[in-house]
């Protein structure tokens, strides 16, 4: 094991006889249940010296739990048959729509079921392996719980060119965020270092030292009463949780986000069937609708997009219908 670990907070009456893996998922938005279930199977949760090891164990008030992330591996991922919503492919690279609730490659906990998994399948191997071998072709990455546009490179010559790209931030990226209130000004730019939390291991946060320059750019497109809004935003640098630590820190939450919401806005001002909708969204409603950059081999202009995906249609229908 290594020293990467963090404990819950206590247990509290609320959250007390709650599975332990789901209580965990709930907790860390980086982890999915399944993901957890197999932490606690492999003897990395425990509480007062004691090693859990039974999936099915439940919380009890007053517990506070320590989770050990195992020491990475680079154990070779495997094919796996997953269907993939391509956008584009060619010899050098693949831009796919990646649904939410997809892992980009693995990670401690996750080792399977990745987008890295199907593009192995789909690619039979073809991929820039200067990722190395658990990240073959990944050149950037976007949130499990976001959805969206994704660039792959095919080889290393294609990886090098795309790097260089995100790294002179030319790369052209624009979110769509449903986000609790609505902005003042209504357009505007969020400029903020962004480091991890010294607080909160989980979470990254803008700090007045040291970080990593973050720059987005926003505008509202849609206001559903005081109570939501519709934002696009433009990435000029590309930093872990940019958008969500951003929004956040202008009094925005993203709906759906359970690590940078503290706790569940009201939206008084809507219905309470709609409310009720809103603050149970299982996911931060962030979406990565475009993406544009220079091929890297044929060194042309090239865009894609992607839809909303059905439950964020559905949220912004419920919100449109008050």
């Amino acid at each position: 094991m290594n020293s990467d670990f963090f404990y819950t907070a206590p247990i509290d009456e609320a959250h007390s006889l709650m599975r332990l893996d789901k209580f965990i998922a709930d907790e860390f938005s980086d982890f999915s249940r399944a993901q957890a279930q197999r932490l606690i199977e492999s003897g990395c949760v425990s509480t007062g010296g004691f090693i859990i090891t039974d999936k099915n164990y439940k919380t009890k008030q007053g517990e506070v739990y320590q989770i050990i992330l195992p020491e990475p591996t680079e154990a070779e991922p495997v094919p796996e048959n997953i269907p993939l919503d391509i956008l584009y492919e060619d010899a050098d690279i693949i831009v796919v729509n990646k649904p939410a609730g997809m892992t980009v490659h693995p990670a401690a906990g996750v080792f399977s079921g990745t987008l890295v998994n199907a593009l192995l399948y789909h690619c039979h191997g073809s991929l820039s392996g200067i990722g190395g071998v658990a990240r073959p072709g990944i050149v950037h990455r976007i949130d499990r719980n976001t959805s969206g546009v994704l660039v792959v490179a095919k080889n290393d010559t294609a990886h090098r060119e795309l790097a260089k790209q995100f790294e002179n931030h030319s790369i052209e990226r624009t979110y769509y965020a449903v986000v609790y209130g609505i902005p003042k000004p209504e357009n505007g730019t969020i400029c903020g270092n962004i480091a991890r939390s010294p607080y909160d291991r989980k979470k990254m946060a803008i700090v007045a030292n040291g970080g990593k320059r973050a720059v987005t750019h926003y505008k509202v497109l849609e206001r559903f009463k005081q109570a939501a809004s519709l934002i696009q935003c433009n990435l000029e640098t590309g930093r872990t949780h940019q958008i969500r630590v951003h929004l956040s820190s202008i009094g925005c939450n993203l709906i759906g986000d359970d690590v940078y919401v503290k706790a569940k806005k009201s939206c008084v001002s809507l219905p309470a069937t709609i409310k009720s909708f809103v603050n149970s969204f299982p996911r931060q409603a962030l979406h990565a609708y475009s993406l544009g950059f220079i091929h890297p081999v044929l060194h042309k202009e090239m865009s894609f997009t992607a839809d909303f995906p059905n439950d964020i249609k559905e949220l912004l229908e419920r919100l449109r219908s008050v």
